[in-house]
This record gives C-alpha cells, structure tokens and sequence, in this order.
C-alpha cells in the first residue's frame, strides 16, 4: 500500500472516529427534549466547537491547504451535528439564554467572515494562507482539548471517575492517535500539534481512571458538583 491510500485509510477512520465524538452529547440533547428544557446544561461547549469546526472547514479548502478532502468532511460533518445542537438549546432556552448563544455566534460570524477575507486578500500562497489560518486553528484545538483539565481536577479531588466517561475517554485517545498518524503523511505541523496534546490529555484521563476507579463510590449519591460536560 502506497503512502497516500495510507493515508486515505487512516483519513476514512479518523472521520468515523471523530463522528463518534460529534455525536457522543446525543443523550444530553435526549434528555433536554423530553424535559422540554436545557436544565443545567451549558452550550458553551457546542457553541466554541462550531467555531473549531468552521475555521477547520476553511483550513482544509482546496484554496488554502489542498488535499485535505478528509479533513473537510469530518468538519463539515461536526459542524453541521453543532448546528443541530445550538437549534435544540435555542428551542428550549429562556429569552435570556438564547440572547446569550445569538450574541456569542453573531460575534463567531464576524470572526470568521474577518479570518476570510484577511487570508485571502492578503495571503496569496498556499503556505502563506495554511500558516495563517492554521496557526487559528492549532490555538482553538489546543484549547479544546484542554477542556477536559477541570474535570481531571475535580477526580484528583474527589478520588472519584464517576463523572469522567470512560468511553469518551477513549474515543478521545482513539482520536487523537488516528489524527496525529494522518497529520505525518505528510508533516502537517497545525494538524498534528493539538491532536499530538489531545493525545497526552486521553492518556492523562485513563491513567487517573484506572488510578481512582477502586476509590470510586458509584452507588453513592450524587453531589453538588453535578454532571460533568466534556466536549
């Protein structure tokens, strides 16, 4: 097998990988429509997760970093599940939750449209436009990634994984292995470096899983601390 249907293969997994994890909130948004409210559910998460998958979107257009095809697809996927997400949120928001969300993704808008126009008035090669828009990316992905650091906080605490999934987990390490594979063939630096971290972050939360999951209390009571979002 040559270099490139390689990396076709190990694209096609990433993208199954990743939609694992699109759609891994599917139970939260279940429980939000029967109760007809968004509870104490936040949106924050899928709302920065639009702009991750927007900005990826343009970062994988054939007009700034050609042969990126796979990377498209999973993003254009993602962003399209965030949308679905955000409409459930808005449905069942108070007034001044969805002010709120509305606010938070005019000013993505605005983001991106600026992000856009900058790249392609000012940037006029490939690798000019792919360090720009890439190094946006490296930033908002990293960061994503680094979401999770609150939650490992509170089971180092607590000495307790109850609110830390280990499926997702997993399918966060699965992930973040499969994209940083794709990202050598060939070297994608801005692809690579925050899928490298996601990486280390899985390792991190498994490691702290099979460390307190004989200290963990599952029968107990539920806490003030509540349930745990990741994204």
């Amino acid at each position: 097998m040559d270099e490139e249907a390689l990396r076709t293969l190990v694209g096609i997994l990433g993208n199954i990988i990743a939609l694992i994890l699109f759609l891994s909130p599917v139970p939260t948004f279940t429980k939000i429509t029967k109760a007809k409210s968004v509870q104490a559910f936040r949106p924050d998460s899928y709302v920065a997760t639009i702009l991750n998958c927007a900005m990826w979107m343009f970062y994988s257009l054939p007009i700034v970093h050609p042969d990126s095809l796979l990377l498209f697809t999973i993003n254009c996927a993602g962003f399209s599940i965030e949308i679905v997400f955000i409409i459930i949120f808005l449905a069942y928001s108070t007034w001044s939750g969805r002010k709120k969300i509305i606010i938070v993704l005019i000013i993505e808008a605005v983001f991106i449209a600026v992000v856009v126009v900058v790249t392609l008035m000012c940037f006029h090669t490939y690798a000019s436009r792919s360090m720009i828009v890439g190094m946006i990316c490296l930033v908002f992905n990293t960061l994503m990634y680094a979401s999770p650091l609150t939650v490992m906080k509170m089971v180092i605490e607590t000495k307790s994984v109850k609110y830390m999934p280990l499926a997702l987990s997993v399918a966060s390490f699965a992930c973040g292995i499969v994209w940083s594979i794709y990202a050598l063939m060939p070297f994608d630096l801005y692809l690579f470096v925050p899928n490298a971290l996601g990486t280390l972050s899985a390792i991190v939360q498994l490691t702290l899983y099979a460390t307190y999951y004989g200290t963990t209390n599952w029968d107990g009571v539920d806490d003030e601390k509540g349930e745990v979002q990741m994204s």
